[in-house]
């Protein structure tokens, strides 16, 4: 399945059902009167999150989505059933923005959230609804209101507890392959990670959710490479583990690099937690793998951890200083949510 997290999508709601011009007319009664029934509603164009979906993959080939027309109304006063909704089914993390606005209308994050995006037309009056005392045979009816249309934006932001991020050619997907049940492509020149992978890591009977994007290089918040339009994926993360190459030229430039790239980028990437640890450790003599801590802990303020995904040093304390920021990160969070719940004017 081709990754796709990004969808113009074009929407309308049903029209109302127009209302009915009738009269009772049977033998033996003398005062039928009128009995045109009203139109119903038009449908819905509705967004609902599910369960199953990691892709829009689904938008690529349909564009257009239009809401039933409600029935119209009928003789003998009936009313015309309500039209049928058209429902975007989108994965969860997916944001929706009008097009014309650039307005966010809805952010998706959890199973079974819906959301209208286009509310259906009412429908017209029959004329049962216009009798009275001075007008007992109206001949008057509304047609249904028009439904609402419009252009949208589908984006997807995955969601996981945990981001990968560095240069190109970092270990990140070797690092996702060894600790999780993903399969990213593996080979030995940089950009082999054209899209974002998720993988779910096990560590002391716990798991949370790992995502890997392709590298940034210097200039990516300009377009260079392939650009930062995948940081998105990590925005939702609780913290950034970022690698660098213990075979690089200079571990400290290369951090750097990464990091002025997350500033550019903004949307709060610079503020989150961060655990930086040289990678690929078994590549390099002793020396020079003192050399490159030395110079990454001078970059980065703080003693990097060194790992290597394909002789399994380190991984597991690494993975435990994930789960230990993921579970203080909950916990701020449960406290802002109780503090604001508590609260009253």
């Amino acid at each position: 399945m081709k990754f796709l997290d990004q969808a113009k999508v074009y929407i309308r709601s049903g029209d109302g059902g127009a209302g009915c011009l009738s009269f009772r007319r049977e033998k033996f009664i003398e005062f039928g009167g009128p009995d045109g029934g009203d139109g119903g509603r038009g449908g819905d164009v509705v967004a609902e999150c599910v369960g199953g979906l990691n892709t829009l993959i689904d938008y690529r080939y349909q564009q257009h989505f239009k809401a039933k027309t409600g029935v119209h109304g009928m003789g003998k006063n009936r009313t015309g059933g309500r039209g049928a909704d058209a429902v975007l089914r989108v994965p969860a993390g997916t944001q929706i923005f009008d097009e014309d606005s650039d307005s966010l209308l809805a952010d998706l994050t959890e199973i079974g959230q819906r959301i209208v995006l286009a509310k259906g037309g009412n429908g017209g009056f029959g004329n049962a609804h216009f009798k009275s005392s001075t007008n007992q045979a109206p001949r008057r009816t509304n047609p249904g209101q028009a439904g609402e249309e419009r252009t949208i934006v589908l984006r997807l932001k995955l969601i996981a507890d945990a981001g990968l991020v560095g240069l190109p050619n970092a270990g990140k997907s070797t690092f996702l392959a060894t600790v999780s049940s993903a399969k990213p492509k593996i080979a030995d020149y940089p950009f082999t990670t054209l899209h974002p992978q998720l993988g779910v890591v096990a560590c002391d009977e716990r798991e949370f959710v790992l995502a890997d994007i392709p590298g940034l290089i210097e200039g990516a918040h300009e377009g260079v490479g392939l650009g930062d339009r995948f940081l998105g994926h990590v925005e939702r993360c609780r913290v950034l583990l970022h690698l660098v190459d213990a075979g690089v030229e200079h571990a400290g430039k290369a951090y750097k690099t990464v990091r002025r790239e997350l500033d550019a980028y903004g949307e709060g990437l610079a503020d989150k937690p961060e655990i930086v640890a040289l990678s690929k450790i078994d590549t390099v003599d002793a020396e020079t793998l003192k050399a490159q801590s030395l110079r990454l802990k001078r970059a980065a303020g703080r003693t990097p951890l060194k790992v290597s995904a394909a002789t399994g040093a380190n991984l597991l304390e690494t993975l435990r200083d994930v789960l230990k920021v993921i579970d203080e990160a909950e916990a701020a969070k449960a406290v802002e949510t109780l503090a604001a719940v508590e609260w009253r004017p």
